[in-house]
């Protein structure tokens, strides 16, 4: 039997380890070569650039966009009869554009989703990540928290925090109405949608303290506050980005739930789920019907939700680690 030199066995690294280490261009190729990523990032970077050059137009208190009109003469023009670039989707019963309340609205609308979103991230891998990595009476403690959460319906949380909070808000923080609604708001969606994030981070970190490297590290005498940060937690990068890209549009259709019951963003400020709320009436009268009312919120409501889910399936399978595993 023929005995190979130790340095050579020590400089050869192991197949599986040569074909998942992927050089660093690799991660940008696959991920600008996705056709989801491309189609869904390309969509909501052009509604959120669109948003945003447009506030200084959308959000001006002097125009008809944000604030009542009592021209009648202008209060029911369809986008068949638009006759200048704010007439483009028509006009509400006010008379205010309902082009430029869309374009302001998805701004506080994609806002909203965002803010939730990182609430519930951090909440949920803060949970998630001392819950899997400590295990014990902590898992316990915490995972039966969770459940008892999971239990309660969330739209009556949401309800009971936003009116509990919100005239605080109003009344002892100086804050007016509408920023108030912003706030609980936002809040509310953040502090009731990090279960599942908790949930998932605690079924990745459970499955990482297995792994051989783990095991390796404590052996080799590491702190656990190294392998937490250096080992552990990068491997949940993937996971967590993937997520939270699905948790904005939920934030966001919640958000738009609200608002349609009418306890969410308070006028005059819009947002999609509040202009859908407000347009239901008149849009659906079978002898004057103002389609338009409800048509383009709704569209670029759906759109939004369409293109994040659509980035959050490509980075998805561009993060997965067993992406390339499974071509071998």
């Amino acid at each position: 039997m023929t005995a190979f030199p130790a340095e050579t066995v020590l400089e050869s690294p192991p197949a599986d380890e040569v074909a998942v280490v992927a050089p660093p261009d690799g991660f940008w190729r696959r991920l600008l070569g996705s056709g989801r990523v491309q189609i869904g990032g390309g969509v909501l970077l052009a509604i959120v650039l669109i948003c945003l050059l447009t506030l200084p137009l959308t959000a001006r208190r002097s125009s008809t966009i944000y604030f009542d009109n009592q021209d009648d003469a202008r209060s029911r023009v369809s986008p068949f009869e638009a006759n200048s670039f704010r007439e483009w989707f028509g006009t509400d019963m006010q008379g205010r554009s309902i082009l430029g309340r869309c374009l302001l609205g998805g701004l506080i609308s994609l806002a909203i989703g965002l803010a939730a979103a990182a609430i519930s991230v951090v909440l949920g891998v803060s949970v998630g990540l001392l819950s899997g990595y400590r295990g014990g009476w902590v898992d316990a403690v915490l995972m039966r928290i969770v459940d008892i959460l999971y239990g309660l319906p969330y739209v009556l949380l949401l309800v009971l925090f936003t009116v509990a909070f919100q005239p605080v808000l109003v009344e002892h923080a100086g804050m007016s109405r509408p920023a108030a609604s912003v706030t609980v708001l936002f809040l509310a969606i953040g502090l009731v949608s990090w279960l599942t994030m908790a949930r998932v981070v605690r079924g990745q970190v459970l499955s990482l303290r297995a792994q051989p490297f783990i095991e390796a590290a404590r052996a080799a005498g590491l702190t656990e506050r190294r392998i937490f940060l250096h080992h552990l937690l990068p491997n949940l990068v993937g996971p967590i980005i993937v997520y939270s890209t699905l948790t904005i549009p939920q934030a966001m259709l919640q958000e738009a739930f609200l608002s349609f019951l009418g306890i969410g963003i308070q006028p005059p400020l819009p947002t999609w789920g509040s202009l859908a709320s407000e347009a239901l009436l008149p849009a659906l009268n079978p002898v004057n019907s103002r389609w338009w009312l409800l048509l383009f919120p709704c569209t670029l409501l759906a759109a939004t939700l369409l293109s994040l889910n659509f980035l959050g399936d490509g980075l998805r399978d561009v993060l997965d680690p067993k992406r390339d595993v499974a071509k071998l």
